[in-house]
């Protein structure tokens, strides 16, 4: 047997950004040939786009000290210093305690971050502000943690644990979330399934911020991050993808991608792995850990993003009534259109650079998404369809 032809090895393969890369590359270059079914490429409007993102880019970051994408953008929603207040509450700690009850707080709020729905917001009493989408799941998420939701410790209610998660209630989270038949949550027990299951994966006395103790370092790279929650957080999606029963989390297929053995016509991404990877680089940097190989993480590939490419021209369906279709995630137009969009930020990415007078070094990928692209994606879809993405997707929110 091969190693090609390991269920295994071929899981591994597929769990690494240079897989997402290659595959990616691949469709894009053969999108370009013209052997596409559903898009046309049209280099000519690279150019435009970069336009778009760089303007986004300085009204949001004006003397260009970007910082990375990650969930903590979230956490600063409505200009409010959350972060301050929980400095203070974890002050007595050292810097890995610090560092875990971080990991806690951002991998719960990555996992809660799934699309809210139009109607739904929360109201955040310390403020007097009102959030929705992804800032206000971000601000609900950040109170939950320091209200002790996710522990099973009254005394330590800083932290998330197994037990904890578990023990999670409908109600408990649909409180903390101020979701009800006024304020409607999309998801919500779907939601609650998702911590549970994350419950069971950590195992006993677990929690998400043993991760820094596994990685612990004076220098660690982006993609072992990566690779330790890809193996440690496969059993929680619900997706049925799988080699022989083992799970390949995001990840699709593409009938047109060559590969070995088994790995043969999968496309994959890790779109929230990513997420969490980028959000997790501020903690183990703040606890005095070097992070290096930012940019071996790959640009991520949702509908912001995606957006930004289709409504800029630089991608085009083929039929424009597909605009007005609703497609699922494992829709192989849906599967190309993110293989594409990773790709393609990739040959953005220095355009932009350019345009800024920037270097690589000052200005990684994580740098150009939040400037960036994912905002410039939002801007569009706001100014063209009053924020709906160019294409509606049916996702269960660990994809889309």
């Amino acid at each position: 047997m091969t190693v090609a032809d390991s269920a295994s090895a071929a899981v591994v393969a597929l769990r690494t950004t240079a897989a997402v890369r290659e595959r990616a590359n691949f469709l894009l270059r053969r999108a370009r040939a013209g052997d596409s079914r559903w898009f046309v490429v049209d280099d000519t409007a690279l150019g435009a786009c970069a336009d778009e993102v760089v303007a986004v880019t300085r009204s949001r970051y004006p003397d260009l000290a970007i910082p990375f994408h990650s969930r903590w953008r979230h956490f600063e929603a409505g200009g409010v210093d959350r972060k301050a207040e929980l400095d203070v509450r974890l002050a007595d700690l050292d810097a890995p305690a610090r560092a875990r009850a971080q990991i806690d707080l951002v991998v719960v709020s990555v996992l809660l971050d799934a699309g809210a729905g139009p109607d739904w917001h929360y109201d955040e009493a310390v403020s007097g502000q009102r959030f929705a989408r992804s800032e206000g799941l971000g601000v609900a998420s950040w109170h939950a943690f320091l209200n002790g939701v996710f522990s099973s410790d009254p005394e330590h209610p800083l932290q998330v644990d197994a037990a904890g998660l578990c023990a999670l209630s409908h109600d408990r989270l649909g409180e903390a979330f101020q979701a009800g038949p006024a304020n409607p949550l999309v998801g919500l027990d779907g939601r609650v399934q998702l911590l549970r299951r994350l419950g069971e994966a950590l195992g006993p006395g677990g929690r998400p911020g043993d991760l820094f103790d596994v990685l612990s370092a004076p220098t660690v790279e982006a993609h072992d991050i990566l690779t330790q929650l890809l193996a440690s957080l496969s059993g929680i999606w619900l997706a049925d993808n799988d080699i022989d029963g083992k799970p390949l989390g995001d990840c699709w297929r593409h009938d047109a991608i060559p590969g070995r053995g088994l790995t043969q016509g999968w496309m994959p991404f890790h779109k929230l792995s990513q997420w969490l990877t980028y959000s997790l680089l501020e903690p183990f940097q703040w606890a005095g850990v070097h992070v290096v190989g930012l940019d071996a993480l790959t640009g991520l590939p949702e509908y912001r993003n995606g957006g930004l490419l289709l409504d800029t021209g630089v991608l085009r369906l083929r039929d424009a009534e597909w605009s007005a279709q609703t497609w699922s995630v494992a829709d192989e137009l849906v599967v190309e259109w993110r293989a594409l969009t990773v790709a393609l930020l990739d040959e953005l990415a220095p355009l932009v650079r350019d345009r800024l007078g920037v270097d690589a070094e000052a200005l990684p990928l994580a740098c150009v998404l939040e400037g960036g692209t994912w905002a410039a994606g939002r801007v569009l879809a706001q100014r063209l369809r009053g924020g709906l993405p160019p294409l509606s997707i049916v996702s269960d929110g660990t994809v889309f």
